[in-house]
This record gives C-alpha cells, sequence and structure tokens, in this order.
C-alpha cells in the first residue's frame, strides 16, 4: 500500500495529467475510509470529477513552472534544501542512485531531485522493482536522506498554495504521507 501512495504521488507530480489519468484519479472520489488521509483522497477524487484535463494543466503549470520566474512551487530537493538547483542533494542522490543501479529517465527534462522522481524510485523501492534485493531494506535510507528533509515542508506548500485547487488535496495526501512514512520508520528503528 505505501508503494501504491509513492506510485499516485509520482504520476500527479510528474507531469499535468492527461486524461488517463485524470480517470484513475477520478476513481478515488468514493475512497473516504473516515480517516484524514481517506479524505483528503476522495477530495482529491471528487475535485478530478469536476476537473476538466486543459484546467488541471494550466493549474498544475502555474504551480510548477508559473510565467517567466517560475511557479508557486518548487518541486526539487536541492532548491528547498539549499536554496539551489543542481546543488548537493543532487550530487548525493545520483551516487545513491549509481550505487542502487538505478539509472535516470531520460527526455523528462528535470533533474532527478524532483519529488515526483523520487517517489518514483520509492515506489520501485518498495515493490522491488529497482535495488533488486535490497531494495527495501534501502527504502528507510533512502527516504531519511532525500525526502524526510523537505518533501513534508514542500507538500504542505503545496496544500497551501495560492493556484492550487486540484492539487490542494495532493498537498495534504503528500504532507499526510511524509508524515506517516517518518513515523512508521521511527517505531521500526
Amino acid at each position: 500500500m505505501r508503494a501504491n501512495f509513492y506510485g499516485l504521488l509520482a504520476r500527479v507530480l510528474a507531469k499535468p495529467m492527461d486524461e488517463e489519468t485524470l480517470a484513475t484519479m477520478r476513481g478515488l472520489a468514493d475512497h473516504d475510509d473516515g480517516t484524514p488521509l481517506g479524505e483528503a483522497i476522495a477530495s482529491f477524487g471528487k475535485l478530478c470529477v469536476r476537473t476538466p484535463r486543459g484546467k488541471a494543466e494550466e493549474e498544475f503549470t502555474e504551480l510548477f513552472y508559473g510565467v517567466g520566474a517560475g511557479g508557486e512551487i518548487s518541486p526539487y530537493a536541492s532548491l528547498y534544501l539549499t536554496g539551489l538547483v543542481y546543488d548537493k542533494p543532487l550530487a548525493a542522490l545520483r551516487t545513491d542512485m549509481a550505487r542502487l543501479g538505478i539509472a535516470a529517465m531520460e527526455n523528462t527534462g528535470e533533474p532527478e531531485d524532483h519529488i515526483a522522481s523520487l517517489c518514483e524510485i520509492m515506489h520501485g523501492l518498495l515493490t522491488g522493482g529497482l535495488g533488486g534485493d535490497a531494495g527495501r531494506a534501502e527504502a528507510k535510507a533512502f527516504f531519511d536522506k532525500h525526502l524526510a528533509p523537505w518533501a513534508g515542508q514542500m507538500f504542505k506548500d503545496l496544500e497551501g498554495a495560492q493556484s492550487a485547487a486540484l492539487y490542494m488535496p495532493v498537498g495534504t495526501i503528500g504532507r499526510l504521507f511524509m508524515e506517516i512514512e517518518r513515523e512508521a520508520y521511527e517505531m521500526a528503528a
């Protein structure tokens, strides 16, 4: 289930949602299980039902790319942690990716420390699709080093972004999930 959360976050944050992704997310409208995370998932699904693809794309662009100087939210670990793009956190990530045998995806146009890329890597580590047999054991170290220091804040910023309507519950989902992950890893230690 944890891998599925990472997969969902990666899918909706990698690029503007296409019709297939929106259709999948619309299926979450009835998910509410009475928990804050379940409520956020259901809210996101309901917003997807009411949001046409063009509007979703506009919001994504405004949030993450903006007009001219950039979007309202920066989805990069390096920028969050150091204030600079392509800085030491990205170099450390690339070193860990090479050690785990994980290659950067070609033709993305984004540095590997983009939140969607990090979520995709966590998904692969948890499912065993990346890192082989060591993947699950590596997941905690990867989370602690590459997501825990900043992702919760980025999701909180997304949750409160002025331009966020459809993506506001994505921020809530991400923030709550990062809190759950942190607590689960602390209990396991």
